[in-house]
């Protein structure tokens, strides 16, 4: 039986043996379990681990995709290779005003001279893609980390895309990696008109037979069933769109002949088992109320307009904020990431009618 890894800090056998010596191996593990518990017991929290800087990337490229859809090409501004990834990775944009948000990557991932996104304007949105479309051009810097998965694709078995205007963006590199496995796919585009639909329909003349689009102007808003019709017996189903759309295609997916659905949705997923509680900003001392109907950041940006967040559901922790007192209701969607004493705004929570004190 092989011996597991020895941890780099970790000495070796006090009597000179290439082996750690079991009772240092002991007191490591010890010291990595208690280190933590202690350090809340005592008051001693420590702060959330720094984010890696982003990478610095120019603008190369910009056209019009779609009405109020531009697309983006960014490439390293060093010139250096860029990191291959997977079907339905995405990428956080650092704007030069300090915004960050996140974007599907629409291009090849074999290709690691550049990374490709599109953005829809949002109006009276948080000024992210307004400032992607009025600011950014060619030559414009700006940073990226990542890219990061949060919606993998799996490529086995029949597939089905269903995307919703924007939400075609994920699920361009998935239909053509499907192609490329020889699968059985079919991808339906749903949008207010075909003038606001990017992509789909250079898709559908490429793959002849696979692809539908379905504008709401020229035939009404689609029922899931409908949208659903193509989903193959043992098959999988992939979707990207308003919530609206996704709620009601979760709703209809027991009826279809589908084995798995995997979402991705463009805002915050809804609140469940909310309960209030509240939040005190110790370098002000300003107490806030957190209704069971609303996240922190709601309320912490209701407060501050400019309190950062990105994905608003729980993995980028770009929002996350150290707490220096209460318990933490962790809700976001990396467990192996939950540091003590930081808290992701966006998500998580406290025990009801309890109170956090936030380092703010």
């Amino acid at each position: 039986m092989s011996r597991p890894p020895v941890p780099a800090d970790v000495p070796p056998d006090l009597y000179g043996r290439n082996r750690p010596d079991r009772l240092m191996r002991f007191l490591d593990r010890a010291a990595r379990a208690l280190v933590p518990v202690l350090a809340r017991s005592t008051g001693a929290v420590p702060p959330p681990r720094p984010a890696p800087a982003p990478r610095r990337f120019l603008v190369s490229a910009r056209k019009e995709a779609a009405d109020d859809v531009v697309a983006l090409t960014l490439t390293a501004a060093d010139g250096s290779p860029l990191r291959r990834w997977q079907p339905g990775a995405h990428i956080d944009l650092c704007l030069p005003s300090g915004r960050v948000r996140q974007y599907s990557l629409c291009g090849d991932p074999a290709d690691t001279g550049a990374y490709r996104i599109a953005v829809r304007r949002i109006r009276g949105g948080g000024g992210g893609s307004t400032e992607v479309h009025d600011d950014l051009a060619p030559g414009s810097p700006v940073g990226v980390k990542g890219p990061r998965n949060a919606f993998p694709f799996v490529a086995e078995g029949p597939v089905l895309l269903v995307a919703g205007g924007i939400g075609i963006t994920p699920l361009l590199p998935m239909a053509r990696e499907a192609a490329r496995r020889g699968l059985d796919w079919h991808l339906v585009h749903t949008g207010r008109t075909r003038s606001s639909m990017p992509f789909g329909h250079r898709l559908a003349d490429r793959f002849p037979g696979r692809v539908e689009i379905l504008p709401d102007d020229e035939g009404g808003v689609r029922t899931a069933t409908r949208l659903l019709r193509r989903a193959a017996p043992g098959g999988a189903v992939y979707c990207c769109g308003p919530t609206p759309m996704l709620d009601a295609l979760r709703e209809a997916f027991e009826a279809s002949p589908a084995v798995a659905l995997h979402t991705e949705r463009f805002t915050a997923p809804p609140i469940r088992d909310g309960r209030p509680f509240t939040l005190r900003l110790r370098r002000s001392g300003t107490t806030l109320a957190v209704p069971a109907d609303r996240s922190a950041l709601d309320v912490l940006r209701d407060h501050d307009p400019a309190t950062p967040y990105s994905c608003r559901q729980g993995f980028c922790g770009v929002c996350t904020v150290r707490v220096t007192d209460g318990t933490v209701d962790h809700r976001d969607r990396r467990p192996g990431e939950r540091t003590p004493g930081a808290l992701r705004v966006c998500v998580s929570r406290a025990p009801e009618g309890t109170c956090l004190e936030l380092d703010l």
